[in-house]
């Protein structure tokens, strides 16, 4: 089975997911659609444009072929093919938004009822402080050009940013983070399961988990674990919170800074994030690691799962994942691929010989693979040990994790 047929995937339905209409329905479908050819059929064309043309342009007008990705932007940007590219990138992302919104609009009242039901019959825990100052780095901007960004709110009780994310990332995805949209959670739990010689957490902490996609495998691996989600975005852990009820897990939900948390120090056994830390800043990225360290119990671990750093990748795949930064509304999306986390976690207190990088095998790659009947923890947990190289989600083989063990 090919990779294509992973956009064949429907996303789950649950009682807080928006429900489009037909016609709604139809141009979300169209916007998945698109951004599949861009992958598929634009983007391959990049590697032979610069080549054959843009790099050529670059040597005659600076005596030299181009050095790094700054070069390769430098001599992109001024061909039309590129300009084509990013074009049609940037008005995709903006059409999945807004074919959402469209129905989260018109649904927005209902859900939020439906959403204060399931949070008052949950058994999870929901902390909400009545004063809390969310980062500037995520308020500043529509990350994702998202609008109103992660955390904006417009009315008490507000989820629409939480649902607007959740239906936006399976459309972003093209289907590739499963229909849960919950494949970075599953693909690190495969990893733990497999790899840290059966450890068992007893409590188990998601930093910026938005909509707790990722965080709920975790509960299913380690079911009588205790599991909090943490996001700086009321909205999202609103709605992360009802839809986990919605779900039928047991999962605690608080709107907290990755940087300064309200936990005990010493208090958990596993802290985990995914695709956190290229959201956030220079200065909170050491903040999150030191705040790890406290968090953790002795032995305890810390696995951040994203894309890999520049220095594993060559000057065109950092030219390619760098226009993140350009046109989507990702600030720190370059900067954080530069920075040394190996160096940040070693200042944090962890054992240098505890800290690596590793990749986490996609654990839907391996369900399409099988042919499996149902997606689940147990019908992805069987990813082989085969190495694969870290992408965007087309291709894509795995999770970049940068792991660490507290003495």
């Amino acid at each position: 089975m090919s990779a294509e047929m992973l956009n064949t995937f429907q996303q789950v339905d649950h009682p807080i997911l928006p429900k489009p209409t037909h016609d709604e329905a139809s141009r979300q479908e169209f916007t998945k659609s698109f951004k599949q050819f861009i992958q598929q059929g634009l983007l391959p064309g990049l590697g032979p444009v610069f080549g054959v043309r843009a790099a050529k342009a670059f040597e005659r007008e600076h005596g030299r072929a181009p050095a790094d990705r700054r070069d390769i932007r430098s001599a992109m940007v001024k061909d039309l093919y590129f300009q084509h590219y990013a074009a049609a990138n940037r008005i995709a992302q903006e059409l999945l938004w807004e074919s959402t919104n469209v129905t989260i609009d018109r649904e927005l009242p209902e859900l939020i009822e439906k959403a204060r039901g399931l949070s008052a019959s949950a058994k999870g825990k929901l902390d909400l402080p009545e004063e809390f100052e969310t980062p500037r780095y995520v308020t500043s901007i529509d990350i994702h050009c998202m609008p109103g960004g992660y955390a904006g709110a417009v009315t008490p009780d507000d989820i629409s940013t939480g649902a607007l994310y959740d239906r936006g990332v399976y459309l972003y995805a093209m289907g590739y983070m499963g229909p849960f949209n919950d494949d970075m959670g599953r693909s690190v739990c495969n990893y733990v399961n497999r790899r840290l010689d059966g450890f068992k957490p007893k409590r188990i902490l998601d930093l910026g988990c938005t909509v707790g996609h990722s965080t709920l495998p975790y509960k299913e691996l380690f079911p009588e674990a205790e599991v909090w989600g943490v996001d700086v975005a009321a909205p999202q852990v609103r709605y992360a919170h009802a839809r986990a009820a919605g779900l039928g897990l047991e999962v605690n939900f608080a709107q907290m800074n990755a940087e300064e948390t309200r936990f005990e120090a010493g208090s958990f056994d596993l802290i985990v994030s995914h695709i956190l830390l290229h959201e956030t800043s220079g200065k909170a990225m050491p903040r999150i690691f030191n705040e790890c360290h406290r968090l953790l119990a002795p032995g305890g671990y810390m696995i951040h799962a994203d894309l890999p750093p520049f220095d594993n990748m060559d000057p065109f795949t950092q030219f390619i994942l760098d226009n993140e930064t350009w046109y989507n509304n990702e600030p720190f999306w370059g900067a954080m691929r530069e920075t040394d986390q190996v160096a940040l976690a070693k200042a944090a207190g962890f054992p240098p010989e505890s800290v690596k990088f590793d990749t986490a095998p996609m654990a839907i790659m391996e369900f399409v693979a099988q042919q499996a009947a149902g997606y689940s923890q147990d019908a992805s947990a069987a990813v082989s040990d085969r190495e694969f190289a870290a992408g965007e989600y087309a291709p894509g083989g795995g999770w970049e994790v940068l792991i660490a063990r507290k003495a």
